[in-house]
């Protein structure tokens, strides 16, 4: 599988495309990678360095890849932080110069805005122009919990609620939503959901005492390959989550504050076991 990932890039860390790449290489991925900023470190440690890149130079990026005459073998388009509100113009674009190559191509948006903890951390301006103008040409898209009441405009608490705000954001346009952070579950744990027509999965793990920056990036490359794969919402749900808790384990028992990529690529590939998936729906 080719993907085109329009997301950020850090050099020390991984968040964005320094959190998607990697994993989507180690199951045998080819990954086009193009960057929306390019910063020294992600920004929840209140200092960085480094430039935001202008849209037109991601566009510049894009339009290269394109003549090359590349596009019609890219199966999949994956966002993330976009940077600036400009850049949702790019993203749209960049998807139908894919989908007029390879119509079946599938988009993938995460949209990267807030979460529940920290509240909306990114230019107050880039989430409606998220909500109006980028989901509405995503087949899939994987909010947290959060991010979810914001596109539905609706404050989901219950897992009946998260699942009416899933259909909700379904009828914006995607076809596939993965909420990646459900806290409607029984304390000490934490779901990730799925949910398309044909009906909803929910998935739980442990809930780790941690924070983990770039969590959502790696779950929205992994839940976007497996599902492309497999073709099942419940599969690639439970392929992720155990991947995704692995990674999470392993940081944790480091004691690191970034992601262990590397020390977990193996479960990433292969996880040890698999959760539980319900059918909620």
């Amino acid at each position: 599988m080719k993907v085109l990932s329009i997301q950020s890039h850090v050099a020390y860390g991984h968040v964005g495309n320094s959190a998607a790449v990697f994993p989507l290489q180690r199951l045998g991925h080819e990954v086009w990678p193009v960057l929306t900023v390019n910063f020294s470190n992600h920004t929840g440690y209140g200092a960085w360095r480094g430039p935001l890149i202008a849209a037109d130079d991601v566009r510049a990026v894009v339009t290269g890849i394109e003549e090359r005459g590349v596009l019609g073998s890219c199966d999949a388009v994956l966002s993330g932080y976009q940077g600036s509100p400009a850049i949702a113009d790019v993203v749209v674009d960049a998807v139908a110069r894919v989908k007029a190559a390879n119509p079946d191509a599938v988009y993938t948006c995460d949209p990267v805005m807030g979460n529940a903890t920290s509240g909306c951390f990114v230019d107050p301006a880039i989430p409606p122009v998220i909500r109006s103008q980028v989901v509405p040409v995503a087949d899939i898209i994987t909010p947290n919990q959060f991010e979810l009441g914001f596109l539905t405009d609706t404050t989901p608490a219950s897992l009946d609620e998260v699942i009416a705000s899933a259909d909700l954001a379904r009828q914006l346009g995607p076809t596939t939503v993965l909420v990646t952070s459900v806290d409607a579950v029984p304390e000490g744990r934490i779901g990730m959901l799925a949910v398309t027509g044909e009906g909803a999965w929910l998935v739980e793990t442990p809930r780790l005492p941690m924070k983990a920056n770039g969590s959502g990036d790696i779950t929205a490359a992994l839940f976007t390959a497996h599902l492309l794969e497999t073709g099942s919402p419940a599969e690639a749900l439970a392929r992720t989550a155990s991947s995704v808790f692995a990674v999470l384990a392993t940081t944790l028992e480091s004691a690191e504050r970034e992601l262990r990529l590397v020390a977990a690529q193996s479960a990433i590939a292969e996880p040890a076991c698999e959760f539980e998936v319900r059918q909620v729906r």
